[in-house]
């Protein structure tokens, strides 16, 4: 595997691993939408470290997302539940980011954690498989 490509993977995970530690920060701190942010970026970056792989990327959240569901989920290496989480995660994001006067439950937040907890640790399990990160 080339060693930039490799690089470039490892790099984006430990960009999701690091946006998974701010959205605990901000669900510990009571700061929900910011915890709903953080943790869709967590789920967001882990993809590009896969699509990382085929040397892809986009400048839209949509081309990342459709890249990853169309070459690692609809083929079968990831579960369709992947999918699934992938837009409850943006839906969530979107809610906090966009509509004015949205106020993020901690129920909420604490289900956007988990799922972007779940998400990396598919992703992580992959990524050591690859050999593109220690484990």
């Amino acid at each position: 595997m080339e060693g930039s490509v490799g690089e470039l993977s490892k790099y984006r995970f430990e960009t999701a691993v690091e946006a998974l530690d701010d959205s605990r920060m901000m669900f510990e701190n009571g700061r929900y939408k910011n915890a709903l942010n953080r943790g869709y970026y967590a789920i967001f970056h882990s993809i590009r470290a896969v699509n990382a792989l085929d040397n892809y990327d986009s400048s839209k959240h949509s081309g990342v997302i459709s890249f990853f569901n169309q070459n690692y989920v609809k083929e079968g290496v990831f579960s369709k539940e992947l999918s699934k989480t992938i837009r409850l995660a943006s839906e969530s994001r979107e809610k906090a980011d966009y509509l004015d006067f949205y106020v993020a439950s901690k129920e909420e937040a604490e289900k956007q954690l988990k799922r972007a907890e779940d998400f990396l640790r598919c992703i992580e399990i992959y990524l050591k498989d690859k050999g593109i990160i220690d484990g």
